[in-house]
């Protein structure tokens, strides 16, 4: 076994190992492939896999968490090793070499996530559990009713909006999301990166509701074939208690479907109960948990 950076090429391999260990997560190959090629803009992103006789059997991602104004505050992300070769030592290889990583960054407070059954493992490198991550599915097929939309609110799909207007959007509404650390300081360009340019964010599904003119709300999707994730749904503050976020996200359901898509996942924080409603309303059902975990590198 052996601990390497990634390589644009891994990318398939990435992917159907991801498919294995969370079934639940949308991210396809060529997505995958650019974000391996053509880093994050955040200072010190790194992918890393493992290896064994050749084949990637583990992957890992660490970076520099550019989205929060918290200080020395760092992400280790989607660390997973293949079924067949857990118990070897893989997933701890690449916990160090993640963390040797971010160390020199002066990486002070590190997140993960874990599985259920990755928290022994998490508490012995000195992680603890924080806050619990529901994972949801729908089957489109039916789609859910589209509400009536009010006659003040227009529905367009995000192809249709100037991305600073979105960017400004997605801020004002991540402001106050429930989290280990503020979603309080993503810049232009991180944004542009991780969302308008990603090659998986269908901008004809992803909806957004205008209210005289004004952008109010969105729900964005990204997609891999038959397979939509909810990227982020959310409503301006001063146009909540509406309904528009329930709105908007139908829409998008309807858009999704109507072009193939036939199941949808989401993820939500546990204490995020306005959006939880809505999915369990939608006729989401819970498939997975996981739960953030933070460790202190002093």
């Amino acid at each position: 076994m052996r601990i390497r950076v990634a390589r644009p090429d891994d990318a398939p391999a990435v992917v159907a190992m991801r498919a294995a260990v969370f079934p639940y997560l949308v991210r396809g190959v060529e997505s995958t492939r650019k974000m391996i090629a053509e880093p994050p803009p955040e200072e010190g992103w790194t992918a890393l896999v493992a290896e064994v006789d050749a084949e990637v059997v583990g992957w890992v991602s660490a970076e520099c968490a550019g989205w929060t104004s918290t200080p020395n505050f760092g992400d280790i992300s989607l660390l997973h090793v293949h079924p067949e070769h857990r118990r070897r030592g893989i997933g701890t290889a690449l916990l160090t070499a993640a963390t040797d990583h971010l160390r020199p960054l002066g990486i002070r407070k590190v997140r993960a996530m874990a599985q259920p059954d990755a928290l022994p493992f998490a508490r012995r490198h000195g992680y603890e559990p924080s806050r619990e991550v529901r994972y949801s599915a729908l089957a489109l097929d039916p789609v859910p009713a589209l509400p009536e939309v009010p006659p003040n609110v227009r529905l367009l799909p995000i192809s249709d909006l100037d991305p600073h207007l979105l960017y400004a959007a997605d801020v004002a509404a991540a402001a106050d999301e429930p989290g280990d650390a503020p979603v309080d300081s993503i810049s232009y360009e991180s944004w542009t990166y991780d969302v308008w340019d990603n090659l998986g964010l269908d901008k004809t599904a992803s909806t957004a509701a205008e209210i005289d003119g004004e952008l109010a709300a969105f729900s964005l999707v990204k997609r891999d074939g038959d397979r939509m994730w909810s990227d982020f749904t959310g409503t301006i503050p001063a146009y909540r208690r509406r309904g528009l976020a329930r709105l908007t996200k139908t829409a998008a359901l309807h858009r999704a479907a109507a072009n193939g898509v036939r199941v949808a996942y989401a993820s939500n924080d546990e204490e995020n109960g306005p959006m939880l409603a809505i999915n369990t309303r939608l006729g989401y059902r819970p498939v997975a948990s996981q739960w953030t975990c933070l460790a202190d590198l002093t």
